[in-house]
């Protein structure tokens, strides 16, 4: 579990570094790089948390990931102009914390003995609900309900993690296998330009 958790810090800064940069992009000034990179890294896990009754939420149990959150996001809103650099290389770590968000999250629901769907939409809760909330709060429309191959790729990794729970599999292997899937597709998603149907507009006239 070391690595799961060495693996949930690095997403965590990446997530905060995206939210970051979202602010910057929308000229909001320190306060608001702060807390839009914090809610990025660690809202979904937080909503989860109250969700499932589990309070404190994990970020007063455990401040590394509130003050990583606080000290990425400082970094890009002072380096901000070096960052355009690492634009690749952080979605790649974008979608190394979705792999890893979304089985820390499947995996805590099935401890709290939730059924496949309450599981899985936790898992998607935890990778998504952070970017969502980015995304809401510098108006932008979420990007999860947008064409990309994101939110699918968390449906599939939560749902396989619950399918190989039920395996004599063990679970370190379990979690691990699901945060590849998710990890391979949102990574193909992005080098391969993938993405979702979207319904065709009409161009006639009624």
């Amino acid at each position: 579990m070391n690595l799961l958790y060495s693996l949930d810090l690095l997403g965590t800064a990446a997530f905060a570094a995206s939210g970051a940069l979202a602010g910057i992009r929308r000229d909001m000034d320190l306060f608001g790089v702060l807390m839009l990179g914090m809610v990025t890294a660690t809202g979904g896990g937080t909503l989860r948390d109250l969700l499932l009754g589990d309070t404190p939420p994990f970020i007063f149990k455990d401040e590394t990931y509130f003050y990583l959150s606080i000290f990425v996001s400082l970094a890009v809103f002072l380096f901000h102009h070096r960052v355009g650099l690492l634009q690749l290389p952080l979605l790649y770590l974008d979608a190394l914390g979705l792999g890893t968000f979304v089985v820390i999250g499947t995996g805590k629901a099935l401890d709290f003995h939730m059924g496949f769907i309450g599981s899985v939409m936790m898992g998607v809760m935890t990778a998504t609900a952070g970017g969502m909330m980015r995304d809401i709060l510098s108006s932008q429309v979420p990007l999860v309900l947008q064409k990309e191959v994101y939110a699918s790729a968390c449906l599939a990794g939560g749902a396989l993690l619950y399918l190989l729970h039920l395996t004599p599999l063990p679970a370190p292997w379990a979690l691990i296998i699901s945060a590849l899937a998710v990890i391979v597709l949102r990574v193909c998603a992005i080098h391969f330009n993938w993405s979702l149907p979207k319904a065709p507009r009409n161009s006639g006239h009624n």
